[in-house]
């Protein structure tokens, strides 16, 4: 599988000093349970940042949570997070497929529609209500072709341990350019697999999550209060799975190197960082799934350019 060099750029941003974790197996049984995730976040690459921004931002109304220049942190609702990345400075180029979608859970669907079909917003599939189904949507392309799903889940045999957990969410409303009252709950981010028995064995038995909605051809699992992952069929899906992906899953956790040892240890996975990067914003290291998404689990510390993101989480964490 291809592997891209970091770029000097993110070598002195994720890894400025090495981490004193040596690889280890620490025994966990779950450490999804053990170590936890409190929030979840995705990056997006870009080649024009500031218009992505703008889509983002002013089009969906999504507030700012962190600036670091080269990337925006994106806070959509709870524990839900995206992160618009300059290309040039990250894991990914904008030219690798975006074997990605993100699904925007709202219970406003008909306004979301109604507004955005006004704009200039590139669709890729319409709204089409239709009676009795477990979920409803329509499917909106950003700028540079990163598929947003506006999605709600009906109450149905299917949703029925689903539902409770959305109905506990709230709605976080969106500003910019946004009609008032409209937001989201939760998001889903769909990952897209030739071999979803294998991808499910990986989330299970790696990282400790538990399925929450079964689809057939979808399994989603919870991986924090507001943030879902959703592993999909390739053969039914929205993408075709592909070697290269221009995605990073990031988890959020307060146990880092905890975390590391496992997926570094006898029973994690392959590993792209050797030690956990550390500076003064935040701590990361970065692995590899089943099929080659990057999977990222972060610590924000306690700085200056993170002062709206942690107080964000603690309010999550409340």
């Amino acid at each position: 599988m291809v592997r891209r060099i970091i770029p000097l750029l993110l070598l002195a941003w994720m890894a400025t000093t090495a981490s004193s974790c040596t690889r280890s197996d620490p025994g966990t049984a779950n450490p999804y349970r053990d170590f936890g995730i409190i929030a979840n976040n995705a990056f997006f690459y870009y080649a024009d940042l500031d218009v992505a921004t703008d889509f983002y931002t002013n089009t969906l109304g999504i507030d700012v949570a962190a600036d670091y220049g080269f990337a925006k942190i994106l806070h959509i609702a709870g524990s839900s997070f995206l992160t618009l990345v300059d290309a040039d400075s990250g894991m990914h180029s904008a030219d690798e497929p975006k074997t990605v979608a993100i699904a925007l859970i709202t219970d406003q669907l008909e306004e979301w529609w109604d507004y955005l079909s006004a704009t200039d917003t590139k669709m890729r599939f319409e709204f089409n209500l239709r009676e009795n189904r477990p979920h409803d949507g329509f499917v909106a392309i950003d700028p540079e072709g990163y598929l947003l799903e506006f999605e709600r889940f009906n109450s149905h045999p299917e949703n029925q341990r689903f539902i409770p957990v959305l109905d506990a969410a709230e709605t976080k409303l969106s500003a910019g350019d946004v009609p008032a009252g409209l937001g989201f709950k939760a998001t889903v981010l769909w990952t897209y697999y030739n071999d979803l028995e294998a991808a499910m064995a990986f989330y299970e038995d790696r990282l400790g999550l538990e399925m929450i909605v079964d689809q057939g051809w979808t399994k989603i699992y919870q991986t924090s209060l507001t943030g879902f992952l959703g592993l999909v069929d390739q053969e039914r899906g929205m993408h075709r799975s592909t070697e290269q992906k221009g995605v990073t899953l990031s988890f959020w956790t307060d146990n880092i190197d905890d975390w590391f040892a496992h997926a570094s240890g006898a029973n994690g996975f392959e590993m792209r960082s050797d030690s956990v990067g550390r500076n003064d914003r935040f701590h990361a290291f970065v692995g590899y799934d089943v099929e080659g998404y990057y999977l990222e689990f972060d610590t924000f510390l306690d700085h200056l350019d993170n002062a709206m993101l942690l107080h964000l989480l603690l309010a999550t964490s409340d």
